[in-house]
C-alpha cells in the first residue's frame, strides 16, 4: 500500500536552537558533552515531530553537526593531512577544523550544493586511505529505534555523488577512487540490515547531471555490488533538483526504489514515466510536494498529477514524498504572527509539508472524499493570493530593452582619469562586522524602542567609525559597511514592493550561518531610494571613492522564495528595473562606483548543460538592464562566487562590468587554472583570503595568491580584496586581516613597479 516518506528535515530548529548550540560550543560556552546532549535532544525532537505527523518512512542520518558531505568524509576518515588526524574516529575538533580552519591549517573548500544556496565542504581525496572510521547511520538508526520506537530510513550520500563532489584525483582515476569506498558502503548496509533496517535512502543527485559513459558504467557496477552485499534491505536510489539525465538507464539499476523529483524536473521525469513506463519490480518514490519553495500545495492539481501515473505505477508501489530534503525551507508557519492572514494561509514550510504529504497519501489510499476539508483549505489558500499576482505590462515591455554601454576600453580611460587609483587597488566586498551592539540597536529600532532619528544617528556613527578604520588601514576604495542591513537580500526586499517577510523563516546556508529568504508574492517595484542616504553620508567623510552597494536581480531571485505563476525571468526583470532606478539615483548623487553583487549566479544554473545557455542569457540581460544606463565615468562592479568559471566565461564577459570580484580563496588554484585557458580583459579581483574562516592569513599566503593570479591576469587591471563580505567576522580579526592584505598589495606594487623600471 502507498506510503508517506520524507527525505530530510531542517536541522536548525524552530528558533535556531541548533545554530545557537554550535556557536556556544565554538565560543567555549558549552563543553563538548553538553553540546552533544543538546544536539541529541534537537535530533530526537525532530524525529518525534515527523512521527507525530504520520510519516511512514522517517529519515535518520540526515541530521548533521555542520554539513552532510563533511559527515560522509569524516565517516570514512577522509581528513586532509594538514589537520594531523591520526586515524580512527574523527574528533569534533578535527571535524570543525576542516569546516572552519585552525590556526595552523586552512579550511577545506566550501561550495554550493548543486543549484541551491546551501554550501557543502568539499572532501579532499588526495592521498586518502578511506576506512569505516565511524558508522553514524547505524548509530542514528539504533537511537531512533531504542528511544522513540521508530524504524527509521537511514540516509546516505551515495558513493558516486560523494566522489564527484570531491577533489584531489584525476578524472581517469574516478572509477578506482569510487571502488575504494564501495566495500565501506557495503559494510554500512550489512550492519544496518543486521540492526533491523528495512529501507535505506541513498542520495545520488548527480544522476540529474551530465555523467560520462564511463561514470555510468561505474555507477551500475557500484549498485550491483551494494545490492548483493545486503540482500535483506531495500534501497531507494534518490535523485532531486531536476530530471534524471538518462531515465531508462536509471530505472534498470538493481535497486528496490527510484526517487524522482516531479516538481523541479521541468516535466522531464513525468514525461519519461508516461513514455517509457516504470519497472514492475520497483517502487516509485514520487517527489510530488515542493521541497524548495514555500507555497501551499495545490492538492487538486497534485492528486490529478498522481492520477496520471496510475497507469504507470500501482498504489502498492508508490511512495509520496517531497521533491527534495526539507533542509531548504523554514521549519513552520505557525510561529509567523507578523504575516497577514491572507498570505499566511498560502504558505507551507517543513512541518506543513509533512502534513501535505500525509494528506496526499491518505487521498491516494482512501479517495478524495477522505480529505474534503483539506481540499477546501487548499483552494481557499491559493485563491487568497491571486489578486496580488498581476504583471504590469508597461514594466514588462521595458524589461525587453537592450542597453549597451560604451566599450570597456573607452570607459577605462575615463575612469582612470577621474578615479586616480594606484596599481593593485585595494577594497572590500561591502559589509563590515555586524557586532552584537549593531544587531541589538537594530532590534530595538524595529520594536519601536528607538526613534528613527536616533537609529539613523547610530548607523552614521558606525559608518564614520569604519570609514576612519579603512582610512587608517590604507584601503584605496571604501565602503559604508552595510550596518543598516540584516541581510543583503532581505534589506532590499523590505524597500521594494511585492515582497513579504517572515519572523522565523530561517534556512541553513552553511554551518551555523542561516538566512531568512524574503517571499516574492506580487509585482516587484521601486518605491523610494534604498541606499543613497548611507552611501552619500559615507562619501562625505572621505576623499577616497566609496562604492554604492546593491544586490543584483538574479541573486535576489535565487535567494528568495519566488512566486510561481509567472516565469522567474519576468520576476528578475522586474527587480532589475527597480534596481536601475537606484543605480541612477546613486550616480545622480555623486557616487562614482556602484557594485551590483551577483554571488548567487551559480546556484540558479540548471544541472544539465543543455539548459544553461537560456539561464545565463536571462541573467546577463537582467544585470545589464539594472546597470547599463550609467555614464562611462561611473564604474560598475560586481561580485560573485566561484562557479566553474571556464564554463561561464562568455557570460561573465557579457555582464560588461568594469570590475568583477570573485570568491576564490578556498579554490584559488582551480580558478587560476581557468584563466590559463580563458582570457578576461576587464578589471578583476580574486579573493586573496577566506573570510569564512576566523584565522588571519599570513602575508606570505596573500602574496602568494596575488603572484599566482597576475601570472595569468593583467596586473594593470587586478584588484586586491577579501573573497566575500566581512559581516560575520569579528572586528579585531577583520582589521588584522585587512592590514595584512594592504601590506601585501604594497609589497606587490613595489615588486611590479621595480620590474618595470
Amino acid at each position: 500500500m502507498v506510503k508517506s516518506s520524507n527525505l530530510g528535515y531542517p536541522r536548525i530548529g524552530e528558533k535556531r536552537e541548533w545554530k545557537k548550540a554550535l556557536e556556544q560550543f565554538w565560543e567555549g560556552k558549552l563543553k563538548e558533552e553538553e553540546f552533544v546532549v543538546k544536539t541529541d535532544e534537537i535530533r530526537l525532537r525532530h524525529l518525534k515531530k515527523q512521527s507525530d505527523a504520520g510519516i511512514d518512512l522517517i529519515p535518520v542520518g540526515d541530521f548533521s553537526l555542520y554539513d552532510h558531505v563533511l559527515d560522509t568524509a569524516a565517516m570514512f576518515g577522509v581528513v586532509p593531512k594538514r589537520f594531523g588526524h591520526g586515524g580512527g574516529k574523527v574528533s569534533l575538533q578535527t571535524y570543525y577544523g576542516m569546516a572552519r580552519g585552525t590556526g595552523d591549517a586552512v579550511a577545506s573548500t566550501m561550495t554550493k550544493w548543486f543549484n541551491t544556496n546551501y554550501h557543502y565542504i568539499v572532501p579532499e581525496l588526495e592521498g586518502a586511505m578511506p576506512s569505516l572510521a565511524d558508522n553514524p547511520p547505524l548509530r542514528y538508526f539504533k537511537e531512533a529505534k531504542e528511544q522513540l520506537g521508530i524504524i527509521g530510513k537511514p540516509v546516505l550520500l551515495g558513493p558516486v555523488t560523494f566522489v564527484k563532489l570531491s577533489k584531489g584525483y584525476d578524472p581517469e582515476e574516478f572509477g578506482s577512487v569510487v571502488d575504494g569506498f564501495v566495500p565501506l558502503y557495503a559494510s554500512i548496509l550489512k550492519e544496518l540490515e543486521e540492526a533491523g533496517a528495512e529501507w535505506v535512502q541513498i542520495d545520488e543527485p548527480v544522476l540529474c547531471t551530465d555523467l560520462t559513459e564511463d561514470e555510468w558504467t561505474v555507477l551500475e557496477q557500484v549498485y550491483d555490488t551494494l545490492i548483493k552485499a545486503a540482500p535483506g534491505i531495500k534501497v531507494i536510489l534518490q535523485t532531486y533538483f531536476d530530471r534524471v539525465s538518462r531515465y531508462e538507464r536509471v530505472v534498470r539499476l538493481p535497486v528496490h526504489g527510484i526517487g524522482l523529483d516531479l516538481v523541479h524536473d521541468g516535466g522531464g521525469n513525468r514525461q519519461a514515466l508516461t513514455t517509457h513506463g516504470f519497472p514492475d519490480d520497483k517502487v516509485l518514490a514520487a517527489g510530488i510536494i515542493d521541497g524548495r519553495n514555500i507555497w501551499r500545495a495545490d492538492l487538486e492539481r497534485t492528486l490529478s498529477s498522481l492520477k496520471e501515473l496510475e497507469g504507470v505505477v500501482s498504489k502498492d508501489r508508490l511512495i509520496i514524498q517531497p521533491s527534495s530534503s526539507l533542509l531548504h525551507v523554514p521549519v513552520t508557519v505557525k510561529v509567523e504572527e507578523g504575516l497577514g492572514e491572507r498570505l499566511k494561509r498560502t504558505l507551507s514550510f517543513a512541518d506543513e509539508k509533512l502534513q501535505e504529504i500525509v494528506t496526499v497519501t491518505e487521498a491516494v489510499k482512501e479517495g478524495r472524499p477522505s480529505i474534503s476539508n483539506e481540499l477546501k483549505e487548499s483552494y481557499d489558500g491559493l485563491d487568497n493570493i491571486e489578486q496580488s499576482r498581476t504583471l504590469r505590462e508597461s514594466e514588462q515591455l521595458a524589461a525587453n530593452e537592450v542597453l549597451q554601454r560604451a566599450p570597456f576600453s573607452e570607459r577605462r580611460v575615463v575612469q582612470e582619469s577621474e578615479l586616480g587609483l594606484p596599481l593593485f587597488p585595494t577594497t572590500t566586498i561591502g559589509s563590515f562586522p555586524q557586532t552584537k551592539e549593531v544587531r541589538k540597536e537594530r532590534l530595538k529600532w524595529r520594536r519601536g524602542d528607538v526613534s528613527d532619528q536616533d537609529y539613523r544617528t547610530f548607523i552614521q556613527e558606525e559608518i564614520a567609525k569604519w570609514i576612519d578604520i579603512q582610512e587608517k588601514i590604507g584601503l584605496d576604495v571604501l565602503v559604508h559597511g552595510e550596518f543598516e542591513r540584516t541581510d543583503m537580500v532581505e534589506y532590499f526586499g523590505e524597500k521594494l514592493g511585492g515582497f513579504a517577510f517572515t519572523k522565523n523563516g530561517w534556512v541553513q546556508s552553511y554551518g551555523s550561518r542561516c538566512v531568512k529568504p524574503p517571499i516574492i508574492h506580487g509585482d516587484v517595484c521601486f518605491q523610494e531610494p534604498m541606499t543613497v542616504d548611507e552611501t552619500v553620508f559615507a562619501q562625505s567623510l572621505t576623499e577616497k571613492p566609496v562604492k554604492g552597494m546593491l544586490t543584483g536581480p538574479i541573486t535576489i531571485v535565487n535567494w528568495s522564495f519566488v512566486r510561481t505563476d509567472i516565469p522567474r525571468y519576468d520576476v528578475a526583470n522586474q527587480i532589475a528595473l527597480a534596481l536601475r532606478k537606484e543605480v541612477e539615483a546613486l550616480e545622480a548623487n555623486g557616487i562614482r562606483m556602484i557594485q551590483v553583487d551577483e554571488p548567487a549566479l551559480r546556484e540558479g544554473m540548471p544541472l544539465q548543460k543543455e539548459k544553461r545557455a537560456g539561464y545565463l542569457d536571462a541573467a546577463v540581460h537582467a544585470f545589464k538592464l539594472a546597470t547599463s544606463s550609467v555614464k562611462s565615468s561611473t564604474q560598475i562592479h560586481t561580485h560573485m562566487c566561484y562557479s566553474e568559471f571556464g564554463e561561464i566565461i562568455e557570460s561573465i564577459k557579457a555582464l560588461d562590468a568594469d570590475v568583477i570580484s570573485i570568491e576564490t580563496s578556498r579554490s584559488h588554484g582551480n580558478l587560476i587554472h581557468s584563466f590559463e585557458e580563458n582570457t578576461y580583459s576587464q578589471g578583476i579581483g580574486l579573493g586573496v583570503y577566506d573570510i569564512h574562516s576566523p584565522r588571519v592569513p599570513t602575508l606570505e599566503e596573500m602574496t602568494r595568491n596575488i603572484e599566482r593570479a597576475i601570472r595569468v591576469l593583467d596586473p594593470q587591471l587586478f584588484w586586491i580584496n577579501p573573497d566575500c563580505g566581512l559581516k560575520t567576522r569579528g572586528p579585531n580579526e577583520t582589521i588584522e586581516a585587512l592590514v595584512v592584505m594592504v601590506e601585501a598589495a604594497k609589497k606587490m606594487r613595489e615588486t611590479v613597479l621595480a620590474a618595470q623600471q
